[in-house]
Parts: C-alpha cells; sequence; structure tokens
C-alpha cells in the first residue's frame, strides 16, 4: 500500500510566525489556496482511492479541490490531529526560541514534552498506528494495492518518515516537510519504501502501484510488490 502523507497549504499562523497547534479558525492564507488547487494537477495520473485527514480546517480546505475532483468524501482521523502543543499554542515562533524545552525539542524530541500538551513520542506512535491502520483498511478493501492521500501537519508527517526509515524520533528533524509538500510512502509486509520526502514539484507517476500479478507470478524485480529491496538500487519503473 502507498500512502501519500501530504502537509497542509501554507496558513495565515504560518505567515504570522505563531505555533498555530490546534487552534481554532487558522485557514489557508492565498498562497496555501492556491497550493491546494494545483494539488489536483500534480495527482493527475495516480489512482487516489481514498482520503485521509486530520480534523483541522487547514487540512480540510488543502483536500478540498482534490476531493471534488475525484468524487471522493475525506474520512477524518483524528489521530492525524496536529500536536497539542499545550502552553505554546499560538505563541510567537521567535519568542519560543527562547524557552529551554526548545533545545529539547531539537536536540531529544523523544523527550520533549508540551507543558500542558503531549509528547513527541506519543505523537508519532498515534500517527504511525493511524496510517497504518487506513493502510491495512483499504488493501482489505480492495485486495490490492492502492495509493491513498493522508492530509496531516508538518511534525506529524516528519513522525511517521522518520519510522518508516527507521530513524531514531530524535533525528526527525532533519527532515523538512514545507506546506503543500509531499511525501511517499509504500508499506509492504516487511518494511516501509520511502519514495519521497518533502516533495514540492516533481513526477509522481512512478509511485502508482504495478497491476496485481497472476498468482504464480513471481515477485517484481524492481520491488514494485516485494518486499526485498533491489540490490544495487534498480531501474526504476
Amino acid at each position: 500500500m502507498t500512502v501519500i502523507l501530504l502537509r497542509h497549504g501554507r496558513s495565515t499562523s504560518n505567515t504570522a510566525g505563531t505555533l498555530a497547534g490546534r487552534s481554532e479558525g487558522v485557514e489557508l492564507d492565498e498562497v496555501g489556496r492556491e497550493q491546494a488547487e494545483k494539488i489536483v494537477a500534480r495527482l493527475d495520473g495516480i489512482p487516489v482511492a481514498a482520503i485521509v485527514r486530520s480534523p483541522l480546517l487547514r487540512c480540510e480546505q488543502t483536500v478540498a479541490p482534490l476531493a471534488a475532483a475525484r468524487g471522493l468524501d475525506p474520512v477524518v482521523e483524528g489521530r492525524l490531529l496536529e500536536v497539542d502543543y499545550g502552553e505554546w499554542t499560538g505563541r510567537a515562533i521567535k519568542d519560543l526560541t527562547g524557552e529551554k524545552l526548545w533545545k529539547v525539542v531539537q536536540q531529544h524530541p523523544s523527550a520533549a514534552v508540551f507543558p500542558g500538551g503531549e509528547g513527541l513520542a506519543d505523537v508519532q506512535a498515534r500517527a504511525v498506528r493511524a496510517v497504518r491502520d487506513h493502510d491495512e483498511r483499504l488493501a482489505a478493501e480492495a485486495g490490492h494495492d492502492v495509493v491513498w492521500v493522508a492530509c496531516t501537519h508538518g511534525d506529524v508527517i516528519k513522525s511517521v518518515l522518520a519510522d518508516a526509515l527507521g530513524s531514531h524520533l530524535d533525528q526527525f528533524q532533519r527532515i523538512v516537510v514545507d506546506p503543500s509538500s509531499i511525501s511517499v510512502v509504500r508499506y509492504t509486509e516487511t518494511r516501509a519504501f520511502v519514495h519521497r520526502v518533502g516533495d514540492l514539484g516533481g513526477d509522481l507517476r512512478q509511485v502508482v502501484p504495478p497491476p496485481p500479478k497472476a498468482p504464480e507470478a513471481p515477485d517484481a524485480p524492481d520491488g514494485g510488490e516485494s518486499s526485498d529491496a533491489v540490490i544495487g538500487g534498480g531501474a526504476g519503473r
């Protein structure tokens, strides 16, 4: 199964330099709305089977054009909700850099627990479980590999990517996912394959799974349906 991890478009909080968190009423700004419209063209030719999103408005607005174009009803998933930043919610980023916890978030995020909020390790646990659960559900419904979209937030996506990369959460600040960026992970029986990280404009057609093969056919040598990685990197699709 292949999940397209879509970060919401640029929001009014992003441009204001504040930590939106779960604040109500934070929506896409003009650039963010344009980014949401462009996602439709970016995913042209990609057979999206489902859209799952965070409950927050900025994610709802981001997937709305794609959902309308594909005739899909997005599934709202609470486990993809933004981090609960607690007392940090709504504050200016420039002011937060002076907090003692800021260094912990940067250098040892697995130990970071936001005052009155949640810990980043808990965020990763809930987000990864959500992605895995929807992956399993969609595989069972379709009977074969499909591509689906999960629209959520920066730190949530970074935590899922860290897990897929087999990287400790303490390294997740090395991952960059800008607003409206796309990251792609294909899950197999034994491992995850990370096809894109923070992509802002590349051709995504190569991440489409191959058509289901006959039961007697061998595993795809390029890793298409196999859980094995291709030694030497393979020839691509």
